[in-house]
């Protein structure tokens, strides 16, 4: 009742009315500030200029990457290129090789399905020119389309098997891969045997001799399932060797399970014999290292064809290097130098430096970028990665491996406008390697990096990781958020310049970092060349829209060319952006397709 009488005053009704009125205010303003929050909010979530790298660019088609960031997704064609140079070997540092594996022969199967004749002709061509760093990979697709592909694909994976499975170790490998995915049919059966008939009877020798087995698998066994009919006498007595000659020269019966199924053959006595293999029983009986020697010099004996008790005489390597092959003799260097072959003013020292300096050798051998690079790295620090050889490395063999790792990529030629060569030197990339190697993708764009400064007169490098938190986070390196310049000189050594990128901090993968420091520091950059494994997240904006942002202020037609280092399925290529250029680390190519994009032609 007290409150109906109050209510009842005038004085009352009044300050009822203004406190309503302050109320509705209030509620009005709050309504307001919430509606006019929300349009910011729409604003931030539909900004296609300024995007989280957390989260896709609107009206884009990008997809969470391993990182957990957002980038394209490339076809699966590009990704059957990225397998063919780079495998899938050693995984990355946020996905396991097994699931790289798995996801890059779905994208392969797939291709095979579609065109596999299209994939063949690809396998073949980047397997011939020798623009991977390993052969596996190649041998594996061909293995895919003899599994997957239509009767015309499997035709043609036959027909070129020879040019992919080039030696013994080759085509093993391809029998371990094939007979894990499908059963030995006619067409395969026929496929392996030209690979023994094609060859002429010394050089199938010499395969026997060299790669006798692998994965379980050796001549004999793949004879047995191939019946090859021997086109020579000749032939026929380096099959019956193939066959006997492990266990004896005389008759026998042999067999070998495959998939269930029991393969017999009968061979008889092994005739007239190629000198390598007569070689190979003399060498397998020798009592003195001077037999050895002479083998060498009067047959041309491979090392793999020498008795191991022989391989720590410095008189037998000396012989094996007259005309040892250039892999086999890079491979080596640390055992020749070991045992003392390798000495101050030695001839076979000189020998040595000579060869690594022979571009043209190079090139013929098929010696890829990062086999120099790792026998560089392994030679270097005076011992392997495995085992318990140790040496003490020669100046000049080291000089002489620096020049050949220049010398073995193709039509290297300047594109001569300003580049600005940005390494992605986050944490995962420390974690990816290469090819399986034991080169990390951070050291691999490290040495690409030599690459371009030996040959661009305009050219700036930069090594980005974001650290800390925030926009960028702290500070590093030259005083800049999350860059470091890097001083990189031609004349540097590739030890030296890997040593450089390795003491650099890593952080977060943010690859927006170069466009936004060549911004704020108004450079005029004709082209942004991103080393990566693309696994980037922790930036506030993309890479593809921080892009357009400098070309609106600065170069209007300055380019973009991501170089991924990992065999994984992603880019920051736009690949709407025709400035924009996704390309795959470690092809011997890679130089001469970046300048002829930055040129425009």
């Amino acid at each position: 009742m007290g409150y109906l009488l109050l209510m009842d005053q005038p004085h009352v009704h009044q300050l009822v009315r203004s406190s309503v009125t302050k109320q509705t205010s209030r509620e009005l303003a709050a309504q307001n500030q919430k509606e006019a929050s929300m349009a910011v909010n729409y604003a931030k979530m539909f900004n296609r200029r300024v995007t989280p790298q957390s989260q896709p660019i609107p009206g884009s088609n990008q997809v969470r990457n391993s990182g957990g960031g957002f980038s394209w997704e490339v076809d699966d064609w590009t990704r059957f290129d990225r397998f063919l140079i780079l495998g899938a070997e050693g995984g990355t540092y946020y996905i396991t090789e097994r699931d790289l594996v798995k996801q890059n022969h779905d994208a392969i199967v797939c291709c095979i399905k579609a065109d596999g004749v299209r994939a063949v002709n690809r396998t073949v061509e980047i397997s011939g020119a020798g623009r991977a760093p390993k052969n596996d990979p190649a041998i594996f697709a061909l293995a895919l389309v003899a599994a997957h592909g239509d009767a015309e694909a499997k035709a043609l994976a036959f027909e070129n098997l020879g040019k992919v499975c080039r030696i013994g170790t080759h085509l093993f490998h391809f029998a371990e891969y094939v007979n894990a995915l499908r059963g030995w049919g006619r067409g395969l059966r026929n496929a392996v045997g030209r690979w023994y008939v094609r060859r002429e009877a010394d050089e199938l020798a010499r395969q026997a001799v060299k790669y006798q087995q692998r994965d379980g698998w050796s001549h004999a066994d793949l004879l047995r399932l191939a019946h090859p009919k021997a086109p020579s006498a000749q032939h026929d007595a380096v099959f019956r060797w193939m066959l006997a000659g492990a266990d004896s020269l005389g008759e026998r019966e042999v067999k070998r399970n495959v998939r269930g199924e029991n393969r017999v053959a009968k061979y008889g006595a092994v005739g007239a014999l190629p000198k390598a293999i007569e070689a190979f029983e003399q060498a397998k009986r020798a009592t003195m290292a001077g037999e050895i020697v002479n083998l060498i010099g009067e047959f041309d004996l491979p090392r793999e064809a020498i008795p191991t008790q022989w391989l720590n005489e410095a008189v037998v390597w000396e012989a094996l290097l007259e005309r040892m092959p250039m892999m086999a003799m890079i491979r080596n260097l640390g055992k020749m130098t070991s045992i003392g072959l390798l000495g101050p003013f030695s001839e076979a020292k000189k020998l040595i430096v000579r060869k690594l300096r022979g571009a043209t050798a190079l090139k013929r051998a098929r010696i890829h970028p990062l086999a120099v690079l790792v026998a560089q790295k392994i030679y270097a620090q005076g011992h392997g990665d495995k085992g318990a050889l140790k040496w003490s490395p020669v100046t000049a063999i080291v000089d002489a491996l620096d020049e050949a790792f220049y010398a073995t990529f193709q039509n290297v030629e300047p594109c001569r406008k300003p580049l600005l060569l940005a390494l992605d030197v986050s944490g995962s990339m420390a974690q990816s390697m290469i090819a399986g190697s034991c080169i990390s993708a951070r050291e691999a764009s490290a040495a690409m990096a030599l690459i371009t400064a030996a040959t661009e007169p305009e050219c700036e490098i930069i090594a980005f990781s974001a650290p800390g938190t925030g926009r960028y986070g702290g500070m590093h390196g030259g005083g800049e958020p999350g860059i470091t310049r890097v001083n990189i000189s031609p004349r540097m050594r590739l030890a030296e310049v890997i040593k450089m990128i390795e003491a650099i901090p890593m952080g977060g993968t943010d690859c927006a970092m170069p466009m936004v420091w060549a911004t704020r520091n108004k450079l005029n950059v004709s082209a942004f060349v991103t080393y990566t494994d693309s696994e980037t997240w922790a930036g506030y904006i993309h890479p593809a829209q921080a892009l357009r942002q400098y070309r609106d202020g600065f170069v209007s037609d300055a380019k973009a060319v991501v170089v991924g280092m990992t065999s994984n399925g992603f880019t920051l290529a736009d690949p709407n952006d025709r400035g924009m250029m996704d390309v795959v680390g470690f092809d011997t190519s890679v130089p001469a397709v970046i300048a002829h994009f930055v040129r425009s032609e």
